[in-house]
């Protein structure tokens, strides 16, 4: 009587379950894609130089594009004078917040600075513009280092970077000098090396960008209609 009993009991359970009735989830896909994030996942030491890699050419390409928006920018508004205050992409406010995010510092380094500050001494190698080969290094286990040639590829840093009487203007340059007593900067043509950007970053945040790049995103599904 009691494993007759048992299955009368259970009958119930069993209408109850039946497939027609089971709601399926929808988003099946993007549930285990966000499982898959969030996978505690071993970051390997090539992958953290992949990602200082990355990590520089980010910083560095933000740097130049803030750089082009605010010249063009104070140039249109008060010519050269205007400008020269801006000429420092490294602490312009949307450079200087990746920065923080990387936990980076981005330096200029040339061997014909403006500011004596960025006088350094490089090779022929370093200042090629063609070599696209970015001087990724760790030189301690909680510091990477990041390298690549600062190239004058926009016509408007000829105003301050050309030639004198040519590119640049008469009355311009005294002001360049003003700011600059030791200016080494002019002189250059469109597609020339004028240094080095070097980039300084911390292991948390090269690791906090590795992990940022390789997420897994779900494509936006087409609409059906």
């Amino acid at each position: 009587m009691r494993p007759l009993l048992c299955s009368f009991l259970l009958l119930p359970l069993l209408a109850a379950c039946r497939p027609d009735q089971v709601e399926h989830l929808s988003n099946t896909k993007e549930l285990a894609v966000e499982a898959a994030n969030w996978e505690v996942k071993r970051i390997m030491p090539a992958d953290l130089l992949r990602a200082t890699r990355w990590a520089g050419d980010s910083l560095t390409r933000t740097a130049e594009r803030e750089l082009r928006t605010v010249l063009a920018q104070k140039l249109q508004e008060g010519g050269v004078a205007a400008a020269l205050p801006y000429c420092h992409p490294e602490r312009l406010p949307v450079t200087d917040s990746l920065a923080k995010v990387l936990q980076a510092t981005l330096r200029r380094v040339s061997s014909r600075p403006r500011n004596p500050a960025n006088q350094a001494t490089l090779s022929a190698a370093e200042l090629n513009p063609a070599d696209t080969t970015r001087r990724v290094a760790r030189p301690g286990a909680e510091e990477f280092t990041y390298q690549r040639p600062l190239v004058l590829n926009d016509q408007l840093c000829l105003r301050c970077h050309g030639t004198v009487g040519q590119d640049i203007a008469a009355a311009d340059y005294p002001l360049i000098k003003q700011q600059f007593l030791q200016d080494q900067a002019t002189g250059y043509q469109l597609g020339q090396a004028m240094g080095v950007w070097r980039v300084s970053l911390q292991r948390p945040g090269v690791a906090e960008f590795w992990t940022m790049k390789t997420r897994k995103v779900m494509k936006k599904r087409k609409p059906l209609f």
